[in-house]
């Protein structure tokens, strides 16, 4: 059998470690245009700061390929899949051939049109390990630094470079940081924390025309003035080589539970899959490194013969900056209970007799009974839901339940 993946990140160690459950000798693949080892993207920020090494940046061992049996391909790109050969073109004019295929080419920045962007000199995203030995080459303590999005990379990457730059302004459209996973009093929180580092913000605005190393806003008229330039605006799945081979996509690949596209053998997993979110009840592309794992690893499994299906995924993010760490799942509907006391924040929804989401600032204590508590569909009235809002432990379920998930964790 030769199996063949698009993509050397989360999803495609997971689908590598996947298909060796099933099948100790086949084929493997591995085609990537970035030209390093297989690493950890979320520790990007952190080896900027220095509190890893770039050797500790790696996701798996230096021996990893040699140990699965892998041909990694890298520093080269995939140019189209074609399903009638069963066959990868390579930007070296290769090819590779596949009896099953894993498309697991992730994201890549997306860059909306601002006037006069292409003139800045220093300009950077911070998604790879290449943006990050860019952005290190011009970091000095004397830079003034703008970022373009209050998201989790912007503000990742303000993070991974606050102690070796003199200034950090951060703008964005948004009435609040991190808008995608926090409302406004717990972004509050994280932005008054972030403010007492020296960070600026200016919100409710964005970039209307740069100028050099100046740019004007578009709400405000101010000018801001910089050295080196981040814009972290968003992301965006790359789907072309799946789309330009027939394949089913929306703004994802579209897959099955099964990780399966529209196109026979060929699967995909990670950034650029749009799988079952079980908190909606449907398709869409959750962005995040344990479901890019999971993913890739049903995948694997299938893809050698197994039978694995990914059906409780939900949206989960945990995150850290400097010192404080957010934890968030799910939506956030129905009934809100809260519980605020000064840097200590959580919310808890629940919905039909269930919790289905929740946000937790600097509270991370048996945080994982509530995630287990939404991605299990638990009805609350089985549980001491009282004892679980102020503090969440197995004494909550009843006896039987207890039982069963010790012997588990046995």
């Amino acid at each position: 059998m030769k199996y063949t993946i698009i993509g050397n990140s989360t999803a495609a160690v997971a689908c590598i470690e996947g298909i060796r459950t099933i099948d100790k000798s086949g084929e493997i693949t591995v085609i990537s245009d970035e030209k390093h080892h297989c690493y950890g993207r979320p520790t990007i920020s952190y080896c900027l700061m220095g509190a890893i090494s770039r050797e500790n940046m790696k996701y798996r061992p230096d021996d990893f390929y040699v140990k699965n049996n892998v041909n990694a391909l890298l520093g080269v790109r995939a140019l189209s899949i074609d399903p009638s050969e069963k066959c990868v073109t390579l930007s070296d004019g290769g090819k590779v051939f596949y009896d099953k295929l894993l498309v697991a080419t992730g994201s890549r920045p997306f860059v909306p049109a601002m006037e006069g962007l292409d003139g800045v000199k220093n300009k950077f995203s911070f998604m790879t390990m290449d943006d990050m030995d860019g952005l290190e080459k011009v970091l000095s303590p004397k830079k003034k630094v703008l970022v373009i999005g209050a998201g989790l990379i912007g503000l990742k990457c303000v993070e991974g470079i606050a102690d070796r730059v003199g200034q950090i302004t951060v703008v964005d459209l948004a009435d609040r940081i991190l808008p995608s996973i926090l409302d406004a009093e717990g972004a509050a929180i994280i932005q008054r924390q972030l403010e007492g580092k020296g960070v600026k913000f200016i919100l409710n605005d964005c970039a209307a025309k740069f100028e050099g190393k100046k740019v004007t806003l578009k709400n405000s008229g101010q000018e801001i003035p910089f050295d080196i330039l981040v814009v972290a605006v968003g992301v965006r799945a790359n789907t072309e080589l799946v789309k330009n081979a027939g394949g089913e996509v929306n703004r994802g690949i579209i897959v099955d539970t099964h990780m399966r596209t529209s196109i026979p053998d060929i699967y995909s997993a990670g950034d650029c899959a749009e799988g079952y979110d079980s908190s909606i009840g449907a398709n869409r592309v959750l962005a995040l490194l344990p479901n890019a794992y999971f993913q890739g690893r049903v995948a694997g499994i299938n893809m050698a013969g197994g039978e694995a299906e990914q059906t409780n995924a939900i949206p989960m993010n945990a995150i850290g900056f400097f010192g404080s760490h957010i934890l968030t799942a799910a939506v956030y509907e129905g009934e809100c209970i809260s519980h605020i006391q000064g840097d200590i924040y959580k919310k808890l929804f629940v919905k039909d007799s269930r919790l289905v989401g929740f946000i937790l600032i600097n509270d991370f204590l048996r945080a994982g009974i509530y995630t287990q508590l939404v991605r299990d569909k638990v009805d609350l009235g089985t549980v001491d839901f009282e004892l679980l809002k102020n503090a969440p432990q197995l004494l909550a379920y009843p006896l039987g339940v207890r039982k069963q998930k010790l012997a588990k964790k046995v």
